[in-house]
């Protein structure tokens, strides 16, 4: 947890948006199979995905109209 936690400080960007995203997979991934294969590794979804989304794997646009 502590490597992810270090890349979440090292990230530049936008972190509140980041994990917003990673939040917001993560529960489209709690209703799938996904879900058993994630934790059947040992890992959490929410933390699985702000790993993805740290790494650049899961790509997301941010909604700029107001």
């Amino acid at each position: 947890m502590s490597v992810l936690l270090d890349k979440l400080i090292d990230k530049e960007g936008n972190i509140y948006e980041m994990t917003c995203v990673a939040i917001k997979e993560a529960n489209v991934i709690q209703a799938t199979n996904l879900k058993d294969e994630i934790e059947k590794n040992g890992e959490k979804v929410v933390t699985h995905v702000l790993d993805q989304v740290l790494n650049d794997e899961i790509k997301y646009t941010t909604d700029e109209k107001k």
